[in-house]
């Protein structure tokens, strides 16, 4: 009975945010304005680090890894999302699309959890060992480190849930506006205890061990910090933190709220919790790294006033 089922079905039904008419044209205007914002940021992001030579260092490295994960992290649910608000029909997704949203969020999600932790570590040696920094830091070691995260990552994730994909027998109705693994949980044939006992033993992994790492270098940099006897030294060492610190607080928060505390039925709160995890903190990432640093939008500026010096050149020697 229960293979019968599971071979029948072929979509399924994801029930949104909300079944008011008039909400959802509102979801959508404000959806959309912050997948363009994620857009944009993201992209201006990359693109900034990439044209100034000076910024050609790890930290910005990692932080154009992180800005690619926020850009697909996001491009893999919200315009999905999006379109299921304003169709007639929405919300219908095939029985391989929501596999892989599914697989592509815990790809990218995990991989942006241990990101976190690397660009810690890098922000820990480059105060409290700045001497050894670019030995210690080189960009062999940085490339290979990100070859490691992204292919751990990917083992981690998507050949486990590809290989143990069990069969589903409670319907094809998903109450969630994403196919997260979890919701999907709850239309699996019999007990779960098992595999909701690999999501909480994951978790532990690639969310708990890693925000511990990351405690503790910043517990060594205050260590280190405490020792600079100037005030204005030790503001300058500690706004080079800030951003990072805002990220894993608002990234971490919410997916730890998600994964650790999983519950029996899934609710409203649990959709809010996914709305920030996957569609508000892509967009906060790089406003955060923008507004904050000032390099950033310095070079930002640079950038700008040299397109706009090229564009004006152009002009005049067609004249």
């Amino acid at each position: 009975m229960e293979e019968n089922n599971q071979t029948a079905i072929t979509e399924f039904i994801l029930i949104g945010l909300s079944q008011n008419p008039m909400a959802k044209n509102l979801l959508f205007v404000l959806f959309l304005f912050v997948y363009v914002v994620t857009v944009c940021g993201n992209v201006t992001l990359i693109c900034t680090v990439i044209a100034n030579a000076h910024m050609h260092t790890p930290m910005y490295y990692f932080l154009c890894h992180l800005s690619f994960i926020d850009l697909f992290f996001s491009s893999s649910t919200v315009p999905k999302m999006l379109l299921d608000m304003i169709c007639i029909n929405g919300g219908r997704i095939s029985y391989m699309g929501c596999v892989l949203q599914m697989n592509i969020s815990l790809f990218l999600g995990e991989t942006e959890c241990i990101l976190l932790a690397v660009m810690a570590y890098d922000r820990y040696i480059a105060i409290c060992h700045p001497l050894h920094y670019m030995v210690i830091m080189s960009w062999r070691r940085c490339k290979y480190t990100m070859v490691i995260v992204w292919l751990g990552c990917f083992g981690c994730t998507v050949v486990p849930t590809i290989s143990g994909q069990r069969p589903i027998c409670k319907g094809n109705v998903i109450n969630h506006f994403v196919c997260e693994v979890i919701a999907l949980l709850k239309l699996v044939c019999g007990d779960t205890s098992y595999e909701e006992a690999k999501i909480t033993l994951g978790s532990f992994f690639t969310l708990l061990v890693p925000f511990a790492f990351i405690i503790t270098t910043y517990l060594c940099i205050i260590r280190s910090m405490l020792k600079i006897h100037s005030v204005d030294g030790r503001m300058k060492t500690f706004t080079t933190c800030t951003s990072h610190i805002t990220v894993v607080v608002l990234f971490y928060g919410t997916s730890m709220t998600l994964y650790l505390g999983q519950a029996k039925h899934l609710t409203n709160k649990h959709k809010v919790i996914t709305v920030f995890y996957a569609v508000v903190t892509p967009m906060l990432n790089p406003l955060i790294y923008s507004l904050r640093n000032n390099e950033v939008k310095g070079a930002f500026m640079k950038t700008i006033c040299a397109n706009k010096k090229i564009k004006f050149s152009t002009s005049k020697s067609h004249y």
